[in-house]
C-alpha cells in the first residue's frame, strides 16, 4: 500500500477475509477468494505501514479500517499479508438453443448462458429487458461455467429482448457480486386470435340470405396483424369445399362475389395465417356463417310497374286517337237533313240536287 507517497506492506497479524475483501473491492478486482499470510508472494520492501488491521468488510479502503494500537505483535516482511481476488467479472455469453426465435403461447424457449473459467460462479440468471428481477435462475455446480436456462409456457408478455448474467459469492461478511449483462437475444410470441367475420348484401334480401344474381361480400377481421399475413375464406357446400385467400394488408380483408349463384350457398369460415421466422402460424377457424341463395321475388319491381303503367297509358292513348279519328270520318260521310229531302230517284239512282241559295 502507499502511505505518504511511499510503498509499504501490511502485517498479516489478524488478517482474514474481511480485510482481504476490502482490498479487492478497493482495487476493483471483484471479491476476495482468500486471505494470504506469510508473504506468499514473496517478502516486500519498505515500511510495514499497518499492523493488526481490523476491518468489518464494509469499508471503502483499507486505510479506513481500525488498527489495534497497543499490540505487541512483532512483524517482519516475512509476515506480509496478501490477497487473492476473484478478478474483474467477465461478460457472459447468451445463445439460443431453440431452433427459432418465434414461438406460440405455451411453448418453451431454451437459452444457454456461460462464462470463461476463472470464477466460482454461484448461479446464472435470465433477464428480460425492462425487468429488474430475473425470470429464470439456475444454480451452478462448483466447476460449472455454462448452464441451460429455460423459459417455459411463454405468453405474449414474454415477447422482447433477453440477456443473462451470473453472480459470485465471497468475502466476509458474505457478499454477492453481479456480472455485466450478456448481449441480448430477441424472441417473438405470436398469439393468433380467432377471426371475426360478417357479410353484406342488398337490403331487400332476408336475413341470412342473398338474392340470386345480386352481389354480396364476406369480411374477415383480426385484432392483431403481422407482416406477410393472409386471410383464408373456406366455403363448405353440400357437394364439396372451396377455399380462397387474400393478403392481410390491414386487420381485415373483404371477399367480393359480384353475382350470387346457387354454388355460393353454404357455410363460410375465416382463418388467419402468417409466416414468421421460418414458421407458419394459423389461427383457429371462426364460427360458421351460413348464407342461403334465394330466387328473386316474383312480385313486380317498382321499375317494372313503372314500365307497365307507361305502356298501358300509351295503349289507351292510341285507342282514344283511333276512336276519335273514326268518329270524325263517320261525321263527314253522313248527309245533311236538307240533302235527304232534295234527293230524287232516277232509274233507281239517287241524285243529290243542288239548292240555290
Amino acid at each position: 500500500m502507499v502511505h505518504h507517497d511511499q510503498w509499504g506492506t501490511v502485517c498479516d497479524h489478524g488478517w482474514d477475509l474481511r480485510e482481504a475483501d476490502v482490498v479487492c473491492l478497493e482495487l476493483g478486482c471483484g471479491l476476495a477468494e482468500s486471505a494470504l499470510r506469510g508473504a506468499v508472494f514473496g517478502p516486500g520492501r519498505g515500511e510495514i505501514w499497518l499492523r493488526h488491521v481490523q476491518c468489518t468488510g464494509h469499508e471503502s479502503s483499507l486505510s479506513r479500517c481500525a488498527v489495534v494500537l497497543y499490540s505487541n505483535t512483532y512483524c517482519t516482511h516475512k509476515n506480509d499479508a496478501g490477497v487473492k481476488c476473484s478478478g474483474t467479472l467477465f461478460t457472459p455469453s447468451l445463445t439460443l438453443l431453440s431452433p427459432h426465435t418465434v414461438f406460440s403461447p405455451g411453448e418453451a424457449v431454451r437459452f444457454s448462458c456461460g462464462v470463461l473459467l476463472g470464477h466460482h460462479v454461484s448461479d446464472f440468471h435470465l433477464y428480460k429487458q425492462g425487468a429488474s428481477a430475473p425470470l429464470v435462475t439456475q444454480r451452478a455446480e462448483q466447476t460449472q461455467s455454462r448452464v441451460e436456462l429455460t423459459l417455459t409456457d411463454v405468453e405474449t408478455f414474454h415477447q422482447g429482448s433477453y440477456s443473462c448474467g451470473y453472480r459470485i459469492h465471497g468475502g466476509l461478511p458474505s457478499r454477492v457480486l453481479d456480472s455485466p449483462p450478456s448481449s441480448s437475444i430477441s424472441i417473438t410470441v405470436v398469439d393468433l386470435l380467432t377471426p371475426q367475420h360478417w357479410y353484406n348484401t342488398s337490403s331487400e334480401a332476408p336475413a341470412g340470405s342473398v338474392i340470386k344474381g345480386h352481389s354480396f361480400n364476406v369480411t374477415c377481421s383480426t385484432p392483431h396483424q403481422y407482416p406477410g399475413g393472409s386471410f383464408q375464406l373456406r366455403l363448405v357446400r353440400s357437394n364439396g369445399t372451396l377455399r380462397q385467400s387474400l393478403p392481410a394488408l390491414s386487420t381485415s380483408a373483404t371477399f367480393t362475389f359480384p353475382s350470387a349463384q346457387s354454388s355460393n350457398e353454404g357455410y363460410y369460415y375465416c382463418l388467419y395465417r402468417v409466416q414468421l421466422g421460418g414458421r407458419t402460424f394459423v389461427s383457429r377457424e371462426s364460427q360458421p356463417l351460413p348464407i342461403a341463395i334465394k330466387d328473386p321475388d316474383p312480385v313486380l319491381s317498382p321499375m317494372m310497374v313503372s314500365w307497365l303503367i307507361s305502356g298501358l297509358t300509351l295503349v289507351v292513348t292510341i285507342i282514344l286517337v283511333i276512336v276519335m279519328v273514326k268518329m270524325l270520318r263517320n261525321k263527314e260521310k253522313k248527309p245533311s237533313e236538307l240533302e235527304r229531302e232534295t234527293r230524287t230517284c232516277v232509274d233507281n239512282t239517287y241524285v243529290a240536287l243542288s239548292i240555290n241559295k
